[in-house]
C-alpha cells in the first residue's frame, strides 16, 4: 500500500565529505543510483562508475589509516551488497591502495 505524499520520509540529501553541497554535475549522477543512500545499481558507465566509487570511498574511507578487508565490506555493504566489485572499482581507479589486505585511502590532488 502506497504511503500518502506527506507521509513520505524525503531522500537523505546527498553532500560531500565535510557535509558541504557537492557539485551538481556530481549530484546528479548520484541521484540517478542511488536510493535513501543506497546504491541501486553500479553504473555501467566508467566515467559515472568513478563518481559512485569517490562518493563511496569519502563515506568509507573517512581517517588516514589501515582499514582491514572485513572493516572495508562491513561499510560498503551498507551502500550496496557487491562489495567485492566496490573494492575492486576503487583500486582499480587509484582512489585506495591495497596490501596486506588492507585498504588505504590515496587522497586525489
Amino acid at each position: 500500500m502506497e504511503r500518502p505524499a506527506a507521509r513520505r520520509s524525503a531522500p537523505q540529501p546527498l553532500t560531500g565529505p565535510a557535509g558541504e553541497p557537492l557539485p551538481p554535475e556530481t549530484a546528479k549522477v548520484l541521484r540517478g543510483f542511488f536510493k535513501d543512500g543506497r546504491l541501486v545499481t553500479i553504473p555501467a558507465r566508467a566515467s559515472k562508475r568513478l563518481v559512485v566509487v569517490r562518493y563511496l570511498r569519502d563515506r568509507v574511507f573517512t581517517e588516514d589509516r589501515a582499514y582491514p578487508e572485513a572493516e572495508v565490506n562491513q561499510q560498503l555493504a551498507l551502500f550496496h551488497r557487491d562489495v567485492a566489485a566496490l573494492r575492486r572499482e576503487m583500486v582499480d581507479a587509484g582512489l585506495v591502495t591495497r596490501a596486506a589486505g588492507e585498504y588505504r585511502r590515496v587522497d586525489e590532488d
